[in-house]
C-alpha cells in the first residue's frame, strides 16, 4: 500500500511540473497553436482537414507570458486564459529550428513593436490579404515575413481549400455574396503549423 502510495505521488507531482514548469522553456516569437471552441473553427478544420484552428505568437509583456493574437480585435491575451479557450485546454507550442539565430534581441523589439501597431484592428472575416483588418495565422506570417524575411508556412489560394462542406458553402455566400474570391491569397494556421521551419517544444 505505501509503494502504491508513493508511485501515485511521484506521478501526481511528475503531471504537476509538466503544467506549470513548461513555461521556463518559453522564448520570445513562439508560436502556440490550439483548436478553438467557436462556430468558425468547425468550418476552418473541414476547409483544412486539421485540428488546429487558431494560433498566437507568444511574447513576454507586462511581467506575463501573453499571446498576441487575431481575434476581435487584435489583443495581447495572459497564456492561462488563452489555453482555457482551446477545446481539451490542448495546445502545441512550436519554435523556428534556428531561433537564437533568425529572433536576435532587436529582432524580438521590432516583432513587438509592429505589434503593437496591429492592437484593436478589426478580425478579418474576408480572410483578405490586405493589412486594414487581420486573422490569426496572417498576424504571424507578416510579422515574421516583415522582421526576419522567412515564410513560416506556404501560402495559398482561397480555392486551394475544401470547400465542398455545404456549411462552408453558405457561410461564404453570407461573407462574400456571388463574388467570391477564390485567388485571394491565405495563409491558415495548419499552414504554419506544418512549417519545416519550425520544431515542436512542447504539446499539452
Amino acid at each position: 500500500m505505501r509503494n502504491l502510495l508513493i508511485l501515485f505521488l511521484i506521478v501526481c507531482s511528475t503531471a504537476y511540473g509538466q503544467t506549470t514548469n513548461f513555461r521556463s522553456d518559453l522564448k520570445e516569437g513562439d508560436l502556440i497553436f490550439q483548436r478553438s471552441m467557436g462556430p468558425q473553427s468547425m468550418l476552418i478544420a473541414a476547409a483544412t482537414h486539421s485540428d488546429y484552428t487558431h494560433c498566437g505568437i507568444l511574447f513576454f509583456v507586462a511581467g506575463q507570458w501573453q499571446v498576441l493574437e487575431a481575434v476581435e480585435p487584435v489583443k495581447y491575451t495572459p497564456l492561462d486564459e488563452w489555453i482555457k479557450r482551446g477545446k481539451d485546454r490542448h495546445f502545441v507550442i512550436k519554435r523556428l529550428k534556428d531561433r537564437d539565430k533568425s529572433l536576435t534581441p532587436a529582432i524580438i523589439t521590432r516583432m513587438k513593436q509592429e505589434g503593437n501597431t496591429m492592437l484593436k484592428k478589426h478580425y478579418d472575416l474576408l480572410f483578405s490579404w490586405t493589412d486594414d483588418k487581420l486573422y490569426c495565422s496572417e498576424l504571424i506570417w507578416k510579422l515574421y515575413k516583415h522582421n526576419t524575411n522567412l515564410e513560416v508556412g506556404t501560402t495559398a489560394e482561397l480555392k486551394d481549400f475544401d470547400l465542398s462542406n455545404p456549411a462552408i458553402q453558405l457561410e461564404m455566400t453570407k461573407r462574400y455574396g456571388k463574388n467570391i474570391p477564390y485567388h485571394e491569397k491565405v495563409i491558415s494556421p495548419d499552414a504554419i503549423f506544418k512549417s519545416p521551419l519550425l520544431l515542436q517544444v512542447t504539446s499539452k
